[in-house]
């Protein structure tokens, strides 16, 4: 079977990022990789691979079954942490396969104290607080309850992490907010010493608070868009743009690349319309590239009239609506094209590149919404 399109994953560039981002918190924390959402579009199974490779040994999900799919694909025995989603029923295999998981309501630490107990086996747990993210986590209010409930069944427990989320380190607006934050989840971890408990981990850093808060650097590191290559804002990037490697001006390599190839070459007349409707309107007589790719491969509808291609090393510009499973390209000023050719719908050729950036700016989605919507059906290839 031959797709329509593929996406090359570069185990290269993966590395390369890791070497950064272990420059910038330094050799003793754990570098959590974290592979919700298919892996930021890359592909879990592949990333795992690839960051096993690389080194690393603890993965974050979001889900149950995106857990069981690193549990699958890991060689080296890594850690595996569920920051999100998992059903109670599941809990007992969870704990028995020795898989971490976040805590942050009392029904499901008291279910997992229960099965703990059942089993003989000590549920590995991340106990997580809000210090005003206002998502997930135990209250401040709820905090001597919680400490009570860990105090008493501290031996058929892993009391493993002390964690919270930051709502929009990558944000300058945001700065006043994430110190409050910071300084909210020191009040919680002086609070459990007080009362005698202490945690294997401490960890509240994403990307954007390694790269820009570095007091949030503590035991562990939750590394997600920047692991892909992709600072989590333009803010980010300029807040680092000083302290950067001389004669490198970005650090972080893009893994992904996203090719197709031209399904049938067509010329259209002066006056005529192309595809759906009448958004695009030939002003002069053009020849067009049909190529398979469209909205339910990920291409964003809004990308009609906008969006640009790579073909030959030349940029080609999208014409006409976005089609379910098509795009039309304006290749009018290339030539010797042939059935076949290959198309660059993100990444490199001919000293030219197509970003993920572009799509962003064109269609009004952050790198992060872009790279999840890729279909998990299009087949990813990791090349060295």
């Amino acid at each position: 079977m031959i797709a329509t399109s593929t996406l090359e994953i570069s185990s290269k560039a993966y590395r390369q990022n890791i070497r950064y981002i272990r420059s910038e918190i330094g050799p003793k924390p754990i570098i959590s990789a974290v592979v919700k959402g298919n892996a930021y579009g890359h592909g879990i199974s592949q990333m795992v691979e690839i960051a096993e490779k690389a080194g690393i040994r603890h993965f974050s999900t979001f889900s149950s079954d995106e857990a069981w799919e690193v549990w699958n694909k890991s060689k080296k025995g890594s850690e595996i942490m569920i920051l999100g989603m998992l059903h109670l029923e599941e809990l007992e295999e969870i704990i028995r396969k020795g898989i971490s998981f976040y805590v942050f309501d009392f029904e499901r630490l008291e279910k997992a104290i229960s099965i703990s107990k059942q089993i003989g086996i000590p549920a590995k747990l991340h106990i997580e607080i809000e210090t005003g993210f206002h998502r997930t986590g135990f209250d401040w209010s709820q905090r001597t309850k919680l400490a009570d409930l860990l105090l008493k069944n501290s031996a058929g427990i892993s009391i493993e992490g002390l964690c919270t989320h930051y709502a929009g380190a990558e944000s300058v607006s945001n700065f006043v907010r994430v110190n409050n934050q910071i300084a909210r989840y020191h009040e919680f971890k002086d609070f459990f010493h007080e009362k005698g408990i202490t945690f294997k981990l401490y960890h509240t850093a994403c990307s954007a608070a390694a790269l820009i808060f570095p007091e949030t650097i503590m035991d562990l590191v939750r590394i997600g868009i920047a692991g892909y290559g992709f600072w989590p804002t333009k803010e980010t990037f300029f807040a680092k743009l000083n302290s950067l490697p001389k004669g490198n001006k970005n650090p972080l390599k893009r893994l992904i690349t996203w090719k197709s190839s031209i399904m049938s070459l067509k010329a259209v007349k002066t006056g005529e319309f192309v595809g759906y409707g009448n958004s695009y309107m030939a002003l002069e007589n053009i020849r067009l590239a049909i190529v398979p790719v469209g909205y339910g491969h990920g291409y964003s509808r809004l990308l009609s009239n906008q969006g640009m291609v790579l073909i030959k090393g030349q940029y080609c510009q999208v014409v006409g609506t976005v089609t379910m499973n098509t795009i039309a390209v304006n290749v009018s000023k290339v030539r010797d094209l042939k059935i076949g050719d290959e198309v660059i719908l993100i990444g490199k050729q001919g000293g030219k590149e197509i970003t993920v950036a572009s799509f962003s700016e064109s269609t009004q989605q952050v790198n992060y919404e872009m790279l999840t919507r890729l279909p998990k059906d299009i087949p990813r290839k990791i090349i060295p």
